[in-house]
C-alpha cells in the first residue's frame, strides 16, 4: 500500500547539546494528596484532579536542578507544566527553549506573559474569550465558542497546585530564550508575527512534525489483520474514520447523538471509541440499546487498541471525523482525509476556528450556549464534506494541504533551522573549579 510518506533524512551534525524534558513518569513523581496513585499522566485522571498531578511534579523542582546540573547541556526545551525549568536553566548558565506543541494561533491567543502571571488579564470570564483577543491586528473569527471555552475555563482559574494553567504559559514564555512552536510559515505566516511582536523574542516555527515512515509498519497481530480485512472489503474513499484522540471523551448524550447520526447517514464507518478516560474513570458511557446489531453491515465500533496512522492510510478511508488536536489533524491531511470537526475542550476550539477559517475543515452546527448537536446535524455534516458537491471544497483542501503537511523534507528544513540557531546561540561556559 502507498502511504506517500517519505523517510526523514538524517540531520545535520551539530556539537550542541540539548535535552528535552516533556513529562515525568510515576518513578519520578510522588503521589499528591487527592490524586490517583498509579496515575502517571492526565489521561490517567478526571479533570478536576489534574491539579493534584501539577502539585506532585512541581515537588521535583530540586532534585531536577541536581539532575540538570550534572547534564550541563548547552539547551534544554520543555513545555508549560514545567514552568520553573527556565529560572533553573539560567541559573546555571544553561539556555531554555519553550516547546509548545499548540499551534502558533493558540499561543498567540493566550497572549503575552505578563498579564498571565500578574492575574491582570483583561479576560476574566468565559465571554471574554469568544472575541479576538486586542493585540491581533488583523480581521479574524478565530476565537473560542462558548461551549469550548466553558469546558476550558478552569485553567484560568486557581487550582490546589497554587499556578494554574495559563500562569504557567506566562512563566514559560517570560523565561525562555527563544520559542519553539508547532506551526509553518505555509499555514499560519499572520499568527507566528503575532507571536513575534507581543513576545519581543525569536520564535522559531518547528513543522507540521507529520508522521515518519518506520509508523506505518504493517503489525503482524490479530487485531489490525480483522481491521485491514474490514478495510479492504469497503470501496476506494468511502468509509468515515471517527476517533477523539485519547483524553476527548464524549458525554452520554453526545455518544448516542452522534452513534444514531452515523446510522442515519447511511456511510460506512470506523469508529475507534473510548468509553473511560483513564483508569480514574468510572463514569462509563454506552451506545445506543440495538446500535450495533442495526449498523452490523454499515460499520465497526473498536473500543481496544487501534493503529490510528494505518487506518487514515487506507484507501478505504475518504474524511475524518476528530475533536481538532492537531497531531490529528496533521495524520488526516498528510493522508489527505477530509475533515469533519467536534471540538470538546483546551486548544481544540481554536483549532477548528483555524481550520474553519481556511476552509480545511467543517465543523457540526452546535448550540452555541452547550455545544450540543442532533443526530441530523452529524449526519447532514458527513455527507456534505464526504459526498455532496457543496463539500468538494472541503476534500480538495486536503488534497492540496498534503502537499505541505506530509512534505518531510519541507519539515526537515524547520528543524535545520532550528538546530543552526541552536549552534550559533550556544552560552559560554566557564570552567569548573577544581578543588
Amino acid at each position: 500500500m502507498e502511504t506517500g510518506v517519505k523517510k526523514h533524512r538524517s540531520p545535520p551534525k551539530t556539537t550542541c547539546r540539548c535535552i528535552v524534558y516533556s513529562t515525568l513518569r510515576k518513578a519520578a513523581v510522588a503521589p499528591s494528596r487527592g490524586s490517583t496513585p498509579d496515575a502517571e499522566a492526565t489521561i490517567d485522571l478526571p479533570a478536576n484532579k489534574v491539579q493534584y498531578l501539577k502539585i506532585a511534579l512541581d515537588k521535583v523542582q530540586e532534585p531536577f536542578a541536581k539532575v540538570l546540573e550534572s547534564l550541563d547541556p548547552d539547551w534544554i526545551f520543555y513545555d508549560f507544566a514545567q514552568y520553573w525549568t527556565g529560572p533553573i536553566a539560567a541559573q546555571l548558565g544553561i539556555k531554555s527553549t519553550y516547546f509548545s506543541i499548540c499551534i502558533a494561533a493558540m499561543v498567540a491567543f493566550i497572549g503575552p506573559p505578563s498579564p498571565l502571571i500578574d492575574g491582570d488579564d483583561y479576560r476574566k470570564k468565559p465571554e471574554d474569550f469568544m472575541i479576538p483577543p486586542k493585540w491581533v491586528s488583523f480581521q479574524t473569527t478565530v476565537a473560542y465558542k462558548y461551549y469550548d471555552i466553558i469546558n476550558t475555563f478552569d485553567c484560568v482559574e486557581d487550582d490546589a497546585s497554587g499556578v494554574n494553567d495559563l500562569m504557567r504559559w506566562g512563566l514559560c514564555l517570560q523565561s525562555c530564550d527563544f520559542i519553539a512552536v508547532r506551526s509553518s510559515f505555509e499555514i499560519e505566516p499572520e499568527w507566528l508575527h503575532v507571536l513575534e511582536t507581543i513576545h519581543e523574542k525569536p520564535v522559531f516555527p518547528v513543522g507540521q512534525l507529520p508522521p515518519v515512515e518506520y509508523a506505518l509498519e504493517e503489525k503482524n497481530s490479530d487485531a489490525w489483520s480483522s481491521m485491514k480485512k474490514w478495510l479492504d472489503m469497503q470501496e476506494k474513499s468511502s468509509v468515515v474514520y471517527v476517533a477523539f484522540g485519547s483524553e476527548a471523551k464524549p458525554t452520554q448524550a453526545q455518544l448516542t447523538e452522534l452513534a444514531l447520526g452515523l446510522e442515519l447517514s447511511g456511510l460506512p464507518f470506523f469508529w475507534v471509541l473510548r468509553t473511560r478516560r483513564g483508569i480514574a474513570d468510572t463514569d462509563l458511557i454506552e451506545l445506543p440499546p440495538g446500535f450495533e446489531e442495526r449498523t452490523k453491515g454499515q460499520g465497526v465500533v473498536c473500543t481496544t487498541w487501534a493503529p490510528q496512522l494505518m487506518i487514515l492510510a487506507h484507501e478505504s478511508i475518504a474524511g475524518f471525523l476528530t475533536h481538532s488536536g492537531w497531531s490529528s489533524v496533521v495524520e488526516a491531511l498528510t493522508f489527505q482525509k477530509a475533515l469533519i470537526l467536534l471540538t470538546f475542550y483546551s486548544d481544540q476550539g481554536i483549532n477548528a476556528r483555524v481550520l474553519e477559517e481556511k476552509k480545511i475543515g467543517y465543523s457540526i452546527p452546535r448550540n452555541e450556549l452547550d455545544g450540543s448537536f442532533t443526530r441530523d446535524s452529524v449526519a447532514e455534516s458527513l455527507r456534505l464534506v464526504m459526498v455532496s458537491e457543496e463539500g468538494k471544497i472541503y476534500r480538495d483542501m486536503a488534497k492540496e494541504m498534503s502537499g505541505l503537511f506530509g512534505d518531510t523534507d519541507r519539515q526537515d528544513r524547520y528543524v535545520d533551522n532550528i538546530l543552526i540557531y541552536l549552534k550559533s546561540q550556544r552560552p559560554v561556559k566557564k570552567a569548573k573549579s577544581q578543588c
